[in-house]
């Protein structure tokens, strides 16, 4: 499921996914603050990508490296582009319409949808161990929903879109790691940038509005720390397996709980508590799996 590596090298993998796990909740808390100074989402996603987009080709320029960024896979870009595009607008939709702790929390069903997609698009079987795992998993997510005693903060609209950017989190994943094994983080993040932001930049005469000193220290600092999420993120896949590194952002629940009591005042629910075990049980389950059917796969070689 997981599919091949560029440069295998799993304690570098963890240790970047790690530093993802905490400057993406960062990233996500600098969402929620901009949302309620009155950021359009639309405005998030223009900056968040043109300032990423200038300070990758300003690093590029600096070392002279721009001509890395040349390609022959144009068209793969343009896919992961348009569809990390559209996973943009659903994950700082589900951190602008969830609480940070459930919204990271629905995140982390991301392993689960990438099963699915294992089976659905590469025709792999999988057992009573995952298929086990996807059900418990997807328990822990009705847990969170509280059906028949939804609210303000818990949405099924907001856990919809919640669910919907992790499906789309495991596709991007997937296609990270085909990139990778011809591509540079850097390229791919150049041309992730260079074909997203124009479409964003079409769509921002209908949503920008004018904002304060402080309010645009936090577009800001979404911005740059969205940038910095991107290489690392976009790295970790370089170097270790999306299955097994994806449980390190498990982490980041931490952050958002801590940021969502500090600085939002909220503190997580009770049913939050109940479901997210089983969602992060689950994923660990998942990833077991997948660890024991790679060594069953390599036995064969090794003997």
């Amino acid at each position: 499921m997981d599919g091949s590596v560029a440069r295998p090298r799993p304690m570098l993998a963890i240790g970047l996914r790690l530093l993802t796990a905490v400057v993406f909740a960062t990233m996500g808390m600098l969402v929620k603050l901009g949302g309620e100074r009155g950021v359009h989402l639309v405005e998030m996603l223009f900056w968040r990508q043109i300032i990423t987009f200038a300070l990758i080709t300003a690093g590029l320029v600096l070392f002279g490296k721009l001509a890395t960024v040349r390609t022959k896979r144009i068209k793969s870009h343009a896919s992961r582009a348009a569809l990390g595009g559209f996973c943009m607008f659903f994950v700082y939709g589900a951190v602008l319409l969830l609480p940070l702790a459930e919204a990271t929390t629905l995140s982390y069903t991301a392993p689960f949808f990438a099963v699915v997609i294992a089976v659905t698009m590469f025709g792999e079987k999988v057992g009573l161990y995952r298929s086990a795992a996807v059900l418990v998993g997807f328990c822990g997510v009705v847990i969170i929903m509280q059906p028949g005693n939804m609210g303000e903060d818990i949405t099924l609209f907001g856990v919809c879109v919640a669910l919907a950017a992790a499906a789309m989190v495991a596709m991007i994943s997937f296609q990270i790691q085909d990139l990778n094994k011809t591509e540079s983080p850097w390229s791919i993040i150049f041309w992730f940038t260079a074909l997203s932001s124009p479409v964003f930049l079409i769509a921002m005469p209908f949503f920008a509005s004018a904002h304060d000193t402080e309010t645009w220290g936090i577009i800001v600092a979404m911005a740059l720390s969205g940038a910095l999420a991107q290489v690392l993120l976009t790295s970790s896949l370089r170097f270790g397996s999306a299955g097994v590194i994806l449980l390190i952002d498990y982490t980041s629940l931490l952050w958002a709980t801590w940021y969502g009591y500090s600085i939002f005042d909220r503190a997580p629910s009770t049913t939050l508590w109940l479901g997210a075990p089983l969602i992060i049980g689950a994923g660990l389950l998942i990833a077991w799996r997948e660890r024991q059917l790679a060594r069953a796969k390599a036995q064969p070689i090794a003997e």
